[in-house]
């Protein structure tokens, strides 16, 4: 019979959790794709490249509303069993609070280890699956995105402008500065161009115009009567490198392990790890706790949650008294988005901070323990 209680109520639990994550997700997924609509308004890239940039990028949303939805499920779904008895019902049947609270301590583990696997594995990789997406994309939309009497700079080292594009959809009175060379410049002017693709190439055509070339400070120039300007060489100003929160978190312990002499020095070469730089330390430290240590507090949340259990509805402060519950999660939460804030390249001082979910756990059991105790006197 206790089996059988234990089992409902976490499927209740489970149920309402996962209803409750994908809706607040999806929510916020939605609002953030508008945002993303940049990629193609401004930046340039394709409608292709839109679509998988913002499906990739929800299970990083998901992991970010993780533990509030751990808290609100756990601690909603106890206030139900408690509004129709059915948590004194438990106690009659026998079953003790302190073994009721260790259970869902151990079921809390299961929502731990789907949150490590989150935080760590999917979340980065899908991060830099998005990312690649961005990196191999060819400006789909770049024809589109120019706007009469505007100078466009989407693309890195390009300046375009021109005065008017006519019903043949040609531009008129273009002017083009390129500065994709280490010391070099090149400045054209043209009548008239319009945009072909040939094979995988994108280029500007350009008619009747002018050439001016800054080479080492020498200055050339020269007139044509039709050139072939390649738009396909140039990238986005999106940033394309892969960012500390996209690299793989084996890739990101090896790189501290190396830098805290762990291991032989870094061979950048041999490991090639990006970002592994000593003044990118603290990043490194952030992603990682945020990644490793902040999963953990999972099962403080629902422990917290737990509290609810100690007083009965029928006391008349538990109104307050569940109010009060609310306001140690929620602060929790708070502390759990901010704590990423005390991590510094100071390595005793990082292990400190990442042992708290084990000291917070630890005092909130012993307050079980105190608690229950008295309450059987």
């Amino acid at each position: 019979m206790k089996k059988i209680i234990y089992r409902k109520l976490a499927k209740d639990f489970t149920t309402f959790f996962f209803l409750t994550i994908f809706t607040i997700s999806v929510i916020i997924w939605v609002l953030q794709a508008v945002n993303y609509l940049d990629f193609v308004i401004e930046d340039g890239h394709g409608f292709f490249v839109y679509f998988n940039y913002i499906l990739l990028s929800f299970p990083k949303i998901f992991s970010r509303i993780y533990p509030f939805a751990i808290f609100l499920s756990f601690s909603y779904v106890l206030l139900k069993y408690e509004e129709r008895n059915e948590l004194v019902i438990f106690w009659n049947f026998g079953i003790k609070k302190i073994n009721f609270i260790n259970f869902f301590i151990k079921l809390s583990l299961i929502f731990v280890f789907l949150s490590l696997l989150l935080n760590a594995l999917i979340a980065p990789f899908t991060q830099d699956k998005a990312r690649s997406f961005i990196r191999a994309s060819n400006l789909d939309f770049f024809e589109n995105i120019l706007k009469p009497k505007k100078f466009v700079a989407i693309v890195k080292d390009l300046t375009i402008y021109f005065n008017k594009r006519n019903i043949n959809r040609e531009l008129e009175d273009i002017y083009l500065n390129d500065r994709s060379g280490l010391k070099n410049s090149q400045t054209i002017f043209a009548k008239k161009g319009i945009f072909e693709i040939r094979g995988n190439t994108k280029l500007l055509i350009l008619y009747n115009g002018t050439t001016i070339n800054n080479i080492d400070g020498k200055i050339s120039k020269f007139t044509f009567d039709k050139t072939d300007f390649n738009i396909s060489r140039f990238s986005s100003t999106t940033i394309t490198s892969q960012k500390t929160q996209e690299t793989p978190t084996a890739k990101l312990v090896q790189c501290l392990l190396t830098t805290n002499n762990f291991k032989k020095k870094l061979d950048s070469e041999k490991i090639n790890i990006n970002n592994c730089e000593i003044r990118n330390l603290q990043n490194i430290y952030e992603e990682l706790y945020s990644r490793l240590i902040k999963p953990l507090y999972v099962t403080i949340l629902m422990a917290i949650s737990l509290l609810l259990i100690l007083k009965s509805k029928s006391n008349h402060t538990f109104k307050v008294y569940k109010y009060k519950i609310y306001f140690l999660g929620f602060l929790l939460i708070i502390f759990l988005e901010s704590s990423s804030k005390f991590i510094s390249v100071n390595l005793l001082k990082n292990l400190f901070i990442s042992i708290l979910p084990f000291f917070f756990l630890l005092i909130l059991y012993i307050y079980f323990l105190i608690i229950l105790k008295v309450n059987k006197k």
